[in-house]
């Protein structure tokens, strides 16, 4: 089966494009914008609507994939590609990228998607965005036409063998609400919570980690008060975008016993730290994430740190992986390209017994949202993230009905194979 077409429209995400570097300099808000001027190139302001080009692949035979081009919100951070914008990015792709791939033959999803993620135009590689954006369309074309789920078409041409298709943690993000955002988690069971959004070492940490300590102090007491039954036990996963190197002056030992402090804080829940330090370069990150993570492991800590700025693609995640440098790696879909790299990246998570956490960014759409769902569920990620947005309904909504909907599916098709043997 050949590509017939391909449309391509602006679309809208699921939240907004935000100035990192000017928010960690101590950028104040003024409702929910911000105030002053952005620091991060290709922004006109701090923090800007978000923005994605979705992509329609047209068959032959008239069955249509989609997916959705979307770049994280902290777009142009932490090594990241710049700022996505449909008015940049649309006439690149109609001019110079439509045209190699109407006509290709579709009936697999593997080798053009890897085909395009190593596609360069004047010797340059694509946006990640095209790339994550593309290779979902590839992908949901070849689910359709085949009649199969995205995650069925993952497992046979990734080779993944045994187990039933089977529910993955959900991972949840409150945004700034972080305390009203909790109480909906609360009463959905979301398995992982809240983010918390800690971005700024004076407003939400503490110069000595004091606002952070007591925000956990609230969220443990919170869940034993609220929650309706004894065995609801969510892991407490808290993103601090490297704010404890900076208010611990990159201080190890004192980073370290900060920790031990907030794990025993969170007792008798479970704890991940993403992002404890960022030096501002990937070597820097990369010694501090291994480092903090053999003191931890040396102690008996069950605290676990997750990776996430300056793991930014297919190799990074294989070094971060076989130095430990993190007990868990964001796989940050976009970040990585085309979806091809997330699958392949959790396949070598599980491998090396890291945490393999299927995450992204509340910058996303539905579409996005669904189809790294698929790919989650396919290769048994330890983690999802629900997305996109902050309000916690919409992508807890999404990714959960997506994921029931694909197990119950795919795993009543295997079932009826086996009764058919």
């Amino acid at each position: 089966m050949k590509i017939q077409k391909i449309l391509l429209t602006q679309s809208y995400t699921g939240f907004y494009f935000d100035d990192q570097k000017a928010i960690k300099k101590g950028a104040t808000t003024d409702g929910f914008m911000y105030v002053g001027e952005p620091a991060t190139p290709g922004f006109t302001a701090i923090r800007q609507s978000g923005e994605a080009i979705s992509v329609q692949i047209v068959l032959e035979d008239g069955i249509v994939g989609y997916g959705d081009c979307a770049a994280i919100q902290y777009s142009g951070a932490g090594g990241r590609d710049p700022l996505f914008l449909a008015k940049d990015y649309i006439p690149l792709m109609k001019k110079h990228i439509v045209p190699l791939l109407v006509g290709k033959e579709i009936d697999k999803f593997r080798p053009l998607a890897e085909w395009l993620d190593k596609l360069e135009i004047g010797g340059k590689r694509l946006h990640t965005a095209i790339r994550y954006g593309l290779s979902q369309a590839i992908l949901s074309a070849v689910a359709n036409h085949r009649r199969l789920t995205m995650a069925e078409v993952v497992r046979d041409e990734y080779q993944i063998r045994g187990k039933k298709y089977a529910s993955v943690p959900i991972f949840s993000q409150s945004g700034d609400d972080r305390y009203t955002n909790v109480d909906k988690m609360i009463m959905k069971e979301v398995d992982v919570l809240p983010h918390a959004l800690i971005n700024n070492v004076e407003t939400k940490l503490g110069k000595h980690g004091e606002i952070l300590l007591a925000y956990v102090v609230w969220l443990r007491d919170r869940i034993l008060a609220k929650r309706t039954r004894p065995d609801y036990q969510p892991v407490f996963h808290i993103d601090v975008y490297g704010t404890l190197g900076l208010a611990f002056r990159y201080d190890y030992d004192k980073i370290f016993a900060y920790l031990l402090d907030i794990e025993k804080t969170a007792s008798p829940f479970r704890i991940r730290i993403e992002g404890p330090v960022d030096t501002g370069d990937r070597q820097g990150t990369f010694d501090a994430l291994k480092k903090l993570t053999a003191m931890i492991d040396k102690a008996g800590s069950h605290l676990e740190i997750v990776a996430d700025e300056w793991c930014n693609t297919i190799q990074d995640v294989v070094e971060f992986a076989d130095a430990k440098a993190g007990h868990m790696l964001q796989i940050k879909t976009p970040v990585l390209g085309g979806v091809n790299n997330s699958i392949e990246a959790i396949l070598y998570c599980n491998k090396k017994h890291i945490g393999s956490y299927c995450g992204g960014t509340c910058n996303e759409t539905n579409l996005s949202a669904e189809t790294t769902t698929n790919i989650a569920i396919a290769c048994r990620a330890d983690q999802c993230l629900a997305k996109p947005g902050m309000s916690v309904d919409d992508g807890f909504m999404i990714v959960k009905n997506a994921m029931n909907r694909v197990i119950a599916i795919a795993n009543d098709r295997a079932e009826a194979k086996k009764v058919q043997k």
